[in-house]
């Protein structure tokens, strides 16, 4: 079996199923009272089967993010990952990528089974893909970098649980969609931008020692999720817009100035 699989994988196989499973728990046992805790019990029984997903789905989501941030950023200064971007390796990265590919492995599934949308589906699934393939070791320098994307996963759940707890358009949410766009902009459109030159830098630079499906593969995938993440932003934008519309003033009748007794002065009377 372990001629099969990524060099480094089966030394962190047993993290990658005990992490699968422990989003499993977190979907079918914490999250659902989580939600109850916010909503009440009765809420939360009335709720309809995709509704409860969709909390299940964002409370692991939450988790995963505040896990997976920390975790990657003590990877990113490895001198051995730095030292060869392609090949190099770290056993604290093994650990990362066993983490979060348990997830994703969760997430592919879930997407699956109640269908949560083409985009969904092809994010989890190209996550889980890229993620286990760093095991060979390929690229393993990249992958704390792109998993800082999840900076702003934490305010975009939060900002749905916000929509189902009947505050939206309410101040919190208003502040919280603010850090959404910014860490969201900073970190997957601004930073993710830069890291992906360099990640592409490195794939030309060993470009002749690569397969060409592996090559076209990842190529490909790194578009696809950049794509996704501008998909997304302007998903973000047009719903932040409806949930805080301003009406234009320049649509509403000017007042007309009055009398003190309340009269309207000779110049601004209508005209027979």
């Amino acid at each position: 079996m372990a001629s099969i699989l990524p060099l480094h994988l089966p030394d962190y196989l047993h993290t990658l199923l005990i992490s699968t499973v422990c989003f499993a728990a977190v979907h079918h046992l914490a999250a659902p009272e989580f939600a109850q805790f916010l909503l009440g019990k009765k809420a939360w029984e009335a709720l309809g089967p995709r509704v409860r997903v969709g909390w299940q789905s964002r409370v692991a989501s939450l988790v995963h993010a505040l896990l997976i941030l920390p975790l990657a950023a003590r990877c990113l200064h490895s001198p051995a990952l730095a030292a060869d971007r392609a090949f190099g390796w770290d056993p604290r990265i093994g650990t990362l990528f066993a983490v979060t590919s348990g997830y994703f492995l969760w997430d592919s599934v879930v997407c699956l089974v109640h269908y949560e949308g083409v985009g969904f589906i092809v994010h989890g699934f190209a996550c889980l893909t890229v993620y286990l393939n760093a095991f060979r070791p390929f690229v393993a320098y990249y992958g704390p970098r792109f998993l800082l994307w999840e900076l702003s996963t934490p305010f975009l759940n939060i900002h749905w649980m916000l929509d189902k707890t009947s505050q939206t358009g309410s101040p919190l949410q208003f502040v919280n969609g603010l850090i959404l766009m910014s860490t969201f902009v900073g970190a997957r459109l601004i930073y993710g931008s830069i890291v992906s030159y360099q990640f592409y830098q490195t794939l030309f630079e060993v470009r002749d020692g690569l397969s060409s499906t592996i090559f076209i593969a990842y190529a490909c995938g790194n578009v696809t999720l950049n794509g996704l993440n501008v998909f997304w932003f302007t998903k973000m934008i047009a719903a932040l817009r409806k949930r805080f519309n301003v009406k234009d003033t320049k649509t509403r009748p000017a007042p007309q100035p009055t009398n003190v007794d309340g009269s309207t002065p000779p110049r601004y009377k209508k005209r027979d």
